[in-house]
């Protein structure tokens, strides 16, 4: 399978460099390169013995190759044919159930049961919809209407809609350039900028995580995986030197879920973003930027004043590295500057993303220690495919779900019912949205949960005033967040397992860790300075506002700011950040005075030292 792999993901940048064929044939391409290999790489069963695909594991494969050989072939009459006026016949309705069937499996190997199970759930109220009461009672669909939607209605939804289309060009694209990224010894930069950066300050180890997670994240999107290559390293290396398991965990898992929010490639939600509201993706970049480096930015301070309070120390002078160690790397930052560049003179993202990949193999090869291999190069190349390959399932899921709520109405439905609850109060609403995203990201990947909740909030937060932009980068931080929230969190759960400590305990450290996602996403809908939108001022207020929320919120949680603090200025002191961050009817001078005034009395009270701070507490 890795020379298929190989290939596939070399014939998706040949593409991304000269042109993708018609729609359709690229569709189909791409689930024929990437659905059909889960089944011989992904076990059915743990027990299941991973290198010996079973002879029911080659039927799956041929099984969830034919629907896509099928649509690849007849690729013209596809795309020529009339979506619900043309006759489905019952080959195409034989091809359906197959495509749907080994979507369902491959999704409940290589992804997650729960989005199977919402696929499931979607299907059958398209079936059985006309049945139930009130708000959700819908049409009656006939099943070829249901199977046409689910599979083929390429302008609209389904397993060949705009979802998967937007997975075969762009986003295919930047994986390549991220897995030629990690091959070439980029991750060796990153790991050692976070090192010789952050390593000889307090708490040096957990900064080393929190900004080598953020740098990583920019290579991988996702933000299991960037726990599992960062967190083997950093997470023991915090146990070692004074961090409790739950909270090494917790660190190590908030910084990683905000990779996605990093630009300059951020997640594969950013680029679904960019082709559902038709912004271009550089104008995305830079309105995520400074909420980008917010969040890292609080997740730093919550790490220096936790290690303060324990009086942990910096990491061991032999173990961090020396500047021309960094050095020595520094020439692989160039091709991430192509990208920049090109994205930012709009360039398509997928030719920019060619360009950055070939960038990055010539560049590499200016030094021995960075110099790829043509064993390199192929290594890349399957390394993306294996991250193609779930992406790919994960989105023909998330297609047929949206098709299904949109063919049914559900997503006029249910925002009716979020917004008859909000009663016309925005905050209510926005509460109830990011309730909706957090839940949602249960059993979901952050891209498909965005997707359903964009779906389904974004018309209502239009609706109420709110700009397209605001609306939908609101959404894509609570689904980024969700990964890392209780009860269930895919990145803080892997990172208890490498920290080996409970991940309920993992996940509430990482939510604390990470409280700046809750306060940025709101401040993208209240203050528009935070998207680089207005003027300089404007920019600098909203900033200035969010920097002192933060501050004030983390060092109420850790009870360290300058000296430890008691409980009631610990109380003082996170009122006063939650009011800075969550109450824009306060005018936004009036929130930073509040902010600093209560920073400052807690200034006050560590000159006092530590026992008047906690007489007078």
């Amino acid at each position: 399978m890795s020379g298929w792999l190989a290939l596939a993901a070399a014939v998706h940048l040949y593409f991304g460099g000269v042109g993708f064929p018609e729609p359709v044939g690229m569709r189909a391409f791409h689930l024929l390169a990437f659905v059909p290999p889960i089944f011989l790489l992904w076990p059915a069963r743990a027990s299941s013995p991973a290198a010996r695909p079973s002879v029911v594991d080659w039927a799956w494969f041929l099984a969830a190759a034919a629907p896509h050989l099928w649509v690849w072939w007849n690729a013209g009459a596809v795309s020529d044919r009339m979506e619900y006026v043309d006759e489905f016949t019952p080959l195409m309705s034989a091809m359906a159930v197959l495509a749907i069937v080994t979507l369902l499996e491959a999704t409940r190997r290589a992804v997650e049961p729960g989005l199977a199970w919402m696929v499931i759930i979607s299907i059958a109220y398209m079936a059985f919809g006309h049945l139930l009461p009130g708000v959700l009672n819908t049409r009656v669909f006939s099943t070829a209407e249901i199977l046409e939607a689910s599979w083929l209605v390429p302008t609209a939804g389904g397993v060949y809609g705009p979802l998967t289309g937007i997975v075969a060009t762009t986003i295919a694209v930047f994986i390549i350039f991220g897995s030629f990224m990690a091959g070439s010894g980029t991750g060796r930069l990153f790991s050692n900028l976070g090192a010789a950066a952050a390593g000889r300050f307090t708490g040096g180890p957990a900064k080393v995580a929190v900004i080598t997670s953020g740098l990583f994240g920019t290579m991988s999107g996702s933000s299991v995986s960037n726990v599992i290559t960062t967190g083997a390293m950093t997470i023991p290396l915090m146990k070692r030197i004074g961090y409790r398991p739950a909270v090494a965990g917790g660190i190590e898992s908030a910084a990683s879920v905000g990779g996605a929010i990093m630009p300059p490639v951020m997640g594969a939600a950013a680029f679904v973003m960019s082709e559902i509201t038709n912004i271009a993706y550089g104008e995305i970049v830079v309105a995520a930027t400074l909420g980008a480096v917010l969040y890292y930015f609080a997740i730093l301070a919550a790490v220096h004043f936790e290690a303060k309070r324990m009086g942990i120390a910096p990491m061991p002078v032999a173990e961090v590295p020396p500047w021309r160690e960094v050095l020595a790397d520094a020439h692989l930052v160039i091709p991430m500057g192509v990208l920049v560049y090109l994205m930012m003179e709009r360039w398509s993202g997928n030719y920019a993303a060619f360009c950055a990949t070939l960038a990055m193999i010539a560049i590499a090869m200016l030094r021995r220690r960075t110099r790829m291999t043509p064993r390199a190069i192929f290594e890349a190349l399957v390394n993306a495919g294996l991250t193609m390959a779930p992406l790919a399932v994960a989105i023909a899921g998330a297609g047929i779900v949206v098709s299904a709520l949109t063919a049914t109405g559900m997503v006029v439905a249910f925002g009716g019912i979020i917004k008859d609850i909000a009663g016309g109060s925005l905050p209510l609403l926005l509460i109830l949205l990011a309730l909706t995203v957090l839940v949602l990201g249960m059993g979901l990947p952050t891209t498909p949960s965005y997707i359903i909740a964009a779906a389904i909030g974004v018309p209502q937060l239009v609706a109420m005033g709110v700009g397209l932009l605001p609306a939908h980068l609101f959404l894509f931080y609570f689904a980024v967040l969700a990964d890392a929230t209780p009860p269930v969190a895919a990145a803080a759960f892997a990172a208890a397992s490498i920290a080996g400590a409970g991940p309920t305990i993992t996940s509430l450290h990482a939510t604390r860790f990470g409280i700046a996602g809750f306060t940025v996403g709101f401040a993208f809908v209240y203050d528009p300075g935070i998207m680089m939108q207005g003027g300089v001022l404007d920019i600098l207020l909203a900033t200035a506002i969010q920097v002192a929320a933060l501050v004030a919120i983390t060092a109420a949680y850790a009870g360290f700011f300058l000296a430890p603090l008691g409980p009631v200025a610990r109380g003082v002191l996170g009122l006063a950040g939650l009011v800075a961050a969550f109450a824009p009817v306060v005018p936004g001078p009036g929130r930073l005075a509040l902010a600093v005034a209560a920073m400052g009395l807690a200034w006050a009270l560590s000159r006092a030292g530590a026992g008047a701070g906690r007489r007078f507490a």
